[in-house]
């Protein structure tokens, strides 16, 4: 039986989910062998590369307009990327992947902003409103120490912060994906959001970080995954699959990144969440779930095929 184009946007975009939620353990131990930032920078120069050996013959002349939505895209990957690895450094796999998971609650409060919305309609409703709310009572359960006592919010792992902001930077991702998908060939922003992230992390590298490398098996196995599977083959699916997707849909399908975080950091590095910590990752679960699971009618993208 053929899939369809909608058909097969779900599935691709579900195995891009399950490599992105394994990603988080293989980046964990990899930093053990290399500072963040110059692993990021390390990591999308190859993907870089790989995207141009498989786009170069439909990369033609950009408007002004496509570098501009390829700039804006960069940005914010940046953004999200040095915020979650440099987390990783401070908190686990695991809790990384649920607090990233909160992107998708994100998405929509982020849309009361009027220039981040995808659409004129897309303003955030009560059930939205509820669902974060759900969400970050579960982070907070997530990431505030049992027994923590006076200033909560200092208690916090500075890790778990720095992956918050990463939610955010993750988010604005999603909804600049979303604006740029419709009008810039998916082989296109593939290849230019990635072509800037690097030139943006090139020129952080001296700013944010001593950098270090210890060249090892390890690290050369994290930096193809991650380069060539979650971020050259990601991005191109990703990008190709908003282009036929409603953002909050492709949100939703995000929901089981977290899930498979902590299943890989489970299995391979032992992590442990406790009786608090399951309680508050099934309700930042609850929280997403309850923000995009709702009865609406099936309003394609402008230029869905």
């Amino acid at each position: 039986m053929k899939l369809g184009p909608k058909a097969r946007a779900y599935l691709l975009l579900s195995v891009i989910v399950v490599i992105w939620g394994s990603t988080f353990v293989v980046v964990k131990t990899a930093l053990a062998d290399v500072s963040p930032t110059l692993f990021n920078l390390l990591r999308m120069a190859l993907a870089l590369l790989t995207l141009i050996i498989i786009y170069r013959p439909k990369l033609g002349t950009l408007t002004r307009w496509q570098w501009m939505g390829g700039a804006t895209v960069g940005l914010s990957l940046t953004i999200g990327y040095q915020f979650q690895t440099a987390g990783l450094r401070l908190t686990t796999a695991s809790k990384s992947g649920f607090i990233t998971g909160s992107v998708v609650v994100l998405v929509p409060l982020l849309s009361a902003i009027p220039w981040l919305r995808t659409s004129p309609s897309a303003k955030p409703d009560l059930r939205a409103v509820l669902g974060a709310v759900v969400a970050f009572i579960g982070l907070a359960l997530l990431t505030i120490p049992s027994g923590a006592a006076g200033d909560l919010l200092r208690d916090i792992n500075p890790g778990d912060w720095l992956t918050l902001a990463c939610a955010v930077g993750f988010a604005l991702h999603l909804l600049a994906m979303a604006k740029t998908s419709l009008r810039i060939p998916y082989q296109m922003l593939a290849t230019l959001q990635t072509g800037f992230a690097t030139l943006f992390l090139l020129l952080c590298l001296p700013a944010f970080e001593r950098p270090f490398l210890h060249p090892t098996p390890r690290l050369a196995l994290a930096l193809v995954i991650t380069a060539v599977f979650a971020t050259a083959l990601a991005f191109a699916v990703q990008s190709w699959a908003q282009s036929i997707l409603p953002a909050t849909n492709t949100a939703l399908l995000l929901t089981m990144e977290p899930v498979f975080a902590w299943l890989t950091s489970f299995l391979v590095l032992g992590e442990r969440l406790g009786g608090r910590g399951i309680f508050g990752a099934c309700l930042v679960l609850a929280g997403i779930l309850f923000t995009e699971l709702r009865v609406r009618p099936e309003i394609p993208p402008a230029g869905a095929a």
